[in-house]
């Protein structure tokens, strides 16, 4: 396990936070430092048609080892960090043998990593945990998952004796602020499906994923002296948090799991004139997720009405993007992909933890883009802040599974598979 912690330590201690007011790819040229590495170390193990764009994409090969046809798989992780909170100098530590109770991440700020609160770290005991010092992030999002991409290529070069077809791994940046898939040449990668190694704990495996747009809202103002304002001031802060009530209540991030959906207020910064909101929705549901977005256009039709004569235009200016949706809906028909992680899981005695994303991964973007994608567990808990880490031992497991999931491929009949969800879509029409 040794050469897996130095291999992440390596990663985590580059800086490589990307930035949503770029409009560069990759957002921070850095990003540049830590996929330069991964060439050379890609090269270094033996993989080959090694490639890197101007847009910092990294792609590798390993070559098939069998005489069959068998079909091509893919492995996909981020190198950015995410810039709500610092990834520059990163100082991990590691805790052997965990014992079950407080980690102390920085004493001269007090900031303890404590079971009390994080009760997740009690399934952990007696293994080897990669903390953070409480300054920063850790990087595990998802650097743990590149370690694991490599270091399973590099086992299954070392290892002829495992069979396997062609392999194609992909590298890339931006993800944390939605772009990760942006410039992903899916006809240069020619894998047939590919796995996202960028969930969280051990045994995740995940297909579904919300459908996901933002909001971007301009409340419109007038601003006359306090002391003589009756009838005339409109403060745009005040129809703002109005609007924020309007909202259903209960739906937010913090009072909803599993499949609900909701709403998300991301940023308010105004004076009376104007404010600017911004918020994301999120549903799993197609449906509902329109439904949200049309709640969203109805309010802000129900305000504009409201002060049609006062103001004698739109008070309220309302701009809603798409982001993503549901891969679901392109993964359901080549279930077996699913089901093919979910065997290699077991067979190494993992329980597979099958659950909806509250949230999206390069994959659920990639799976729009003709490669089905599905996301498997990296390892890591408390993503995007201080309290982040990573047992040792479950970026082993995600090792393990890769080997699995490559080995599987190489002797698994996908011929029936295909027949089969073929047959299923001709029962459709």
């Amino acid at each position: 396990m040794q050469h897996i912690i130095d291999r992440f330590v390596s990663y985590v201690t580059i800086d490589t936070e990307s930035d949503p007011n770029s409009s560069t790819t990759p957002s921070t040229h850095k990003q540049f430092d830590l996929a330069n590495k991964l060439v050379d170390e890609l090269k270094a193990i033996g993989m080959t048609e090694v490639t890197i764009d101007q847009y910092s994409y990294v792609m590798a090969t390993l070559p098939s080892n069998i005489d069959t046809d068998v079909p091509t798989i893919g492995f996909v992780s981020h190198f950015d960090t995410t810039p709500d909170f610092t990834g520059k100098d990163v100082k991990p530590q590691i805790v052997t043998n965990y014992d079950g109770g407080d980690i102390i991440l920085n004493k001269e700020q007090n900031i303890v990593l404590s079971p009390n609160y994080f009760k997740d770290l009690l399934l952990y005991r007696g293994q080897t945990l990669i903390t953070t010092n409480g300054l920063t992030l850790l990087g595990a999002d998802d650097k743990a998952g590149i370690t694991e991409i490599m270091t399973a290529m590099e086992y299954l070069i070392q290892h002829p004796e495992i069979k396997h077809g062609k392999i194609r791994v992909c590298f890339t940046p931006d993800e944390e602020i939605g772009r990760g898939a942006d410039l992903f040449d899916v006809k240069q990668f020619g894998a047939d499906w590919a796995y996202t190694m960028d969930g969280s704990q051990i045994g995740e495996l995940e297909y579904e994923n919300f459908n996901a747009a933002g909001v971007k809202i301009t409340f419109k103002g007038k601003s006359v002296h306090p002391g003589y304002a009756k009838g005339k001031m409109i403060n745009s802060m005040l129809i703002a948090n109005d609007f924020i009530n309007e909202l259903p209540k209960g739906e937010t991030p913090q009072e909803t799991k599993g499949y609900e959906g909701f709403f998300h207020v991301t940023q308010l910064q105004g004076s009376i004139e104007e404010t600017k909101l911004e918020l994301i929705i999120r549903d799993h549901d197609m449906k509902l997720f329109k439904q949200r977005k049309a709640m969203v256009e109805k309010i802000t039709a129900k305000f504009n009405k409201k002060f049609a004569k006062q103001f004698g235009e739109d008070i309220v200016v309302t701009t809603i993007t798409d982001q993503y949706y549901n891969m679901k809906e392109k993964v359901v028909p080549v279930m077996y992909i699913v089901d093919l992680a979910e065997k290699a899981m077991k067979s190494l005695g993992i329980k597979p933890l099958i659950k909806p994303i509250r949230g999206g991964t390069d994959g659920c973007r990639l799976s729009y883009m003709g490669l089905p994608c599905p996301n498997i567990f990296a390892g890591g808990h408390n993503f995007h802040g201080k309290y982040e880490y990573v047992p040792v031992e479950s970026m082993q497991k995600a090792v393990d599974v890769i080997v699995k999931i490559a080995e599987l491929t190489a002797t698994t009949d996908f011929s029936k598979k295909k027949e089969k969800k073929g047959k299923k879509s001709n029962k459709k029409k």
